[in-house]
C-alpha cells in the first residue's frame, strides 16, 4: 500500500500544472521530518533544491495522502507518514558522503545502502537512469556477494575497489554489518552534494518500489 501512496502523492490532479517533484523529493521530504520533528517551507525549499511554489504543491499532494500534517509550527508526519517512512527507511538505513574515486567519478557523491536487493538490480542502467532524471550525473551501482563488491552484469570475480582499499574500508565501517544480498548505490555530480544525495536515493527507492509493484499489483 505505501508504494500506492507513494505514486499517488506525484500524480498531476486535473487542472494542476505538471508534478516537478519525485517520490525522492517525498522521502526526503519525511526524512527531514523525521530529523527535525517539524520543518518550515523555507527549510524544505533550501534542502530539496525546489522552488517555493513546487514545495506548496508537494505539501498540498502530501496532505491529501494524508501522510502530513500542517500545523502554525511547521510540518509533521501523520501515522500514514510515519509507516511509509518507517518502510523506506527498513531498506535504505544508512548514508554517507564519499570522496571522489575510481567508481564515484563526481566533484560530489553520495552512498545508500540499500538492504538486501541485490536480486532486484538487474545491470544498474535502472539505477543510473533514475539519478539522471534528477539531474545528477549519474549512478553507480555495487553489489556486495562473496565478501566483495562487484557491478551488475560484470565479471563476478572483479572488484572494482580492490585498487581502492580507503574506499572499501570506508563502506565496510560505515554499512558494517554488511551481508550478502546488500547492494550500495553512489549517486554522483559535479555541481551539487544535495543533487548526488538526491541521486543515490531516487535510485534505491525506485529499485524499491519496482520490486514491490511487480510483487503485489
Amino acid at each position: 500500500m505505501y508504494v500506492k501512496a507513494l505514486i499517488k502523492a506525484t500524480d498531476r490532479y486535473a487542472p494542476s500544472r505538471p508534478i516537478s517533484f519525485d517520490v525522492v523529493h517525498i522521502f526526503k521530504t519525511l526524512q527531514l521530518i523525521e530529523q527535525r520533528d517539524h520543518v518550515s517551507r523555507d527549510t524544505l525549499s533550501t534542502e530539496l533544491g525546489l522552488g517555493q511554489g513546487i514545495i506548496k504543491t508537494l505539501i498540498k499532494h502530501l496532505k491529501m495522502q494524508r501522510m502530513i500534517n500542517t500545523t502554525n509550527s511547521g510540518t509533521k508526519m501523520t501515522e500514514k507518514g510515519k509507516s511509509i517512512f518507517s518502510h523506506l527507511l527498513s531498506s535504505m538505513p544508512v548514508e554517507m558522503i564519499i570522496p571522489k574515486c575510481s567508481v564515484a567519478l563526481g566533484r560530489f557523491n553520495y552512498a545508500v545502502l540499500l538492504k538486501q536487493f541485490n536480486f532486484a538490480i538487474r545491470s544498474g542502467i535502472e539505477q543510473r537512469d533514475a539519478a539522471i532524471r534528477i539531474g545528477a550525473k549519474g549512478a553507480t551501482t555495487l553489489l556486495y556477494k562473496d565478501a566483495k563488491f562487484i557491478m551488475p552484469s560484470a565479471n563476478m570475480t572483479y572488484d572494482p575497489l580492490k585498487k581502492e582499499p580507503q574506499i572499501r574500508a570506508l563502506l565496510m565501517d560505515k554499512f558494517y554489518p554488511l551481508e550478502e544480498g546488500d547492494a550500495v548505490i553512489i549517486g554522483s555530480d559535479d555541481i551539487s552534494r544535495k543533487t548526488a544525495e538526491l541521486a543515490a536515493k531516487s535510485a534505491a527507492i525506485i529499485t524499491i518500489m519496482d520490486h514491490e509493484k511487480h510483487n503485489h499489483f
